[in-house]
């Protein structure tokens, strides 16, 4: 649901007001119920959020911050995105009067205090803004729900199939081609990931094949099993702890070929 400030969002009984708090990012809003205040990263315990990232400005923190969430009544209980040293609320009126941050209220000496604060980058921000502005999925939300769609296989399961090499197997390699080169298991088959979709009904025409898919660690054959699943080949698994776990135990290598 796409909101604008000041629009109510109704949830059972209660009536939740938009308030679009930008300053931490262009888009960061506060939801005001009743005598509470949900404020995300705009207010904090203590703080409030950095306007350093994409998108962040600290102009507009500042008018959201003085002209906007402390112009509510001071018992407004406050529900900011992280705790503080336990705390988990606090209330407007007590960070109109103990928070560090809300002492600089001069515009000016406000967004000098917040331009030199010289914090470090978050990990993983590129991705958190991806997924934050387009509501799309980040990197471990498709592995967990690949993950649950897929069955793996373990080492030593593999390894009895390896030695017994029954003719409906297929040990696919979806890892990069030099890596395949350096070393794969034993008799694999090779496509990259990047490549299987468009290579899949040549390399593997016989969708009754038990296919064990790997890679590196195991988290780009989990992508590549369940679109392997998706397009019909119901038998194919991954390989549990991917190829890092094979050769730390020593288990058979085969050399590459170009």
């Amino acid at each position: 649901m796409r909101v604008d400030d000041g629009d109510a969002i109704k949830v059972g009984d209660l009536l939740f007001t938009v308030l679009h708090t930008p300053g931490h990012t262009r888009d960061s809003m506060c939801l005001h119920v009743e005598d509470r205040v949900f404020t995300g990263d705009t207010l904090l315990i203590g703080g409030t959020g950095r306007t350093d990232l994409p998108s962040g400005n600290p102009e507009q923190l500042h008018a959201s911050l003085f002209d906007k969430l402390l112009k509510l009544p001071p018992e407004t209980r406050v529900y900011p995105a992280h705790e503080y040293k336990g705390r988990e609320t606090t209330t407007i009126g007590d960070e109109i009067t103990s928070n560090p941050r809300l002492q600089k209220r001069d515009r000016a000496e406000f967004v000098e205090m917040m331009n030199t604060l010289n914090l470090n980058m978050p990990t993983h921000l590129t991705e958190a803004l991806r997924v934050n502005m387009s509501g799309g999925s980040s990197v471990s939300d498709m592995l967990a729900e690949a993950s649950a769609r897929v069955p793996f296989m373990a080492f030593d399961s593999l390894c009895a199939l390896v030695d017994a090499r029954p003719n409906d197997l297929v040990i696919l390699d979806v890892r990069e081609h030099n890596e395949y080169l350096s070393g794969h298991i034993p008799g694999a088959v090779h496509i990259p990931r990047g490549q299987l979709e468009l290579r899949v009904n040549l390399e593997l025409p016989d969708p009754t094949m038990r296919i064990v898919s790997y890679c590196e660690f195991g988290k780009v054959s989990t992508l590549a099993t369940d679109t392997l699943r998706q397009m019909g080949y119901a038998r194919a698994v991954a390989l549990d702890g991917g190829f890092a776990a094979w050769r730390a135990q020593d288990l058979p290598l085969e050399p590459g070929h170009a």
